[in-house]
C-alpha cells in the first residue's frame, strides 16, 4: 500500500532506535545492579520494567507496520488496537504500582512522563483503527505520533532513572561509606567526597 511505503524511513529509524535502546537499558541495569538502592525490587515495576515495555512496543509497533498488509485499516484494526487498548491498561496498572510502592515519592514530571505519556500514546493507537478505513493517512499520522511519545517518554524514564541512581543513589551511598570510616571509602584512603 502506498500509504505505508511512504512511513518506510520512518519506521526504520524508529524501530532501530527502540531496539538499540532495549539493549542499553539492560547494559545499565546491569551496571546498576553492582549497587543496587534500598527496595530497589519494590520500585522497579513502576519505573524500570515500563520503560522496556515501552521500547518494546514502539519495536513491534515498527514491525507491525512494515508488513506488507493488503491495507491501513487491515493492519490497524486488529494489531494496533490491540496494542493500544494493552498498553492502556498495562499503563493504569503502572500509576497504580507508581502510587502503592514506597521507594520513592513520583513528582510531577515522573507522572507525565510514566503514567500521561504513555497512556496518551496507547490511547491514540487503540483509537487509529477507527479511523484507518476512512481517513487512512490521518490513522498513520496518530500512530507515528504514539510511536514517537512512547519513544521519547522511555528515553526520559531509562535517563531519568540512571542519573537518580548515580546522582542520588550513589553519593548517598558514598557519603554513608565516608562517614561510616569504612575501609575502601573515599576518606579512608585520604581522597576526599566533593559536595
Amino acid at each position: 500500500m502506498l500509504q505505508l511505503a511512504q512511513w518506510d524511513s520512518f519506521y526504520v529509524i524508529v524501530g532501530s532506535a527502540a531496539g538499540a535502546l532495549i539493549g542499553l537499558q539492560f547494559v545499565v541495569m546491569t551496571l546498576i545492579a553492582v549497587r543496587p538502592p534500598q527496595r530497589a525490587s519494590d520500585a522497579a515495576p513502576a519505573f524500570t520494567t515500563p520503560t522496556i515495555v515501552h521500547f518494546s512496543a514502539v519495536l513491534l509497533l515498527s514491525a507491525l507496520v512494515r508488513v506488507p498488509w493488503e491495507t491501513a485499516a487491515a493492519a490497524g484494526t486488529v494489531l494496533w488496537g490491540l496494542l493500544g487498548f494493552a498498553g492502556a491498561v498495562y499503563t493504569i496498572a503502572v500509576a497504580r504500582r507508581m502510587y502503592k510502592q514506597d521507594a520513592y515519592r513520583p513528582v510531577f514530571e515522573d507522572w507525565m512522563f510514566h503514567a500521561g505519556l504513555p497512556l496518551l500514546a496507547y490511547l491514540l493507537l487503540a483509537l487509529s483503527p477507527f479511523a484507518a478505513a476512512a481517513y487512512p493517512r490521518e490513522s498513520l499520522f496518530a500512530v507515528g505520533a504514539a510511536a514517537l511519545l512512547l519513544l521519547f517518554s522511555a528515553i526520559h524514564n531509562a535517563w531519568d532513572g540512571v542519573a537518580y541512581h548515580v546522582f542520588v543513589h550513589m553519593a548517598k551511598a558514598e557519603k554513608h561509606a565516608a562517614d561510616s570510616g569504612r575501609p575502601g571509602s573515599r576518606e579512608s584512603q585520604g581522597g576526599q567526597l566533593k559536595p
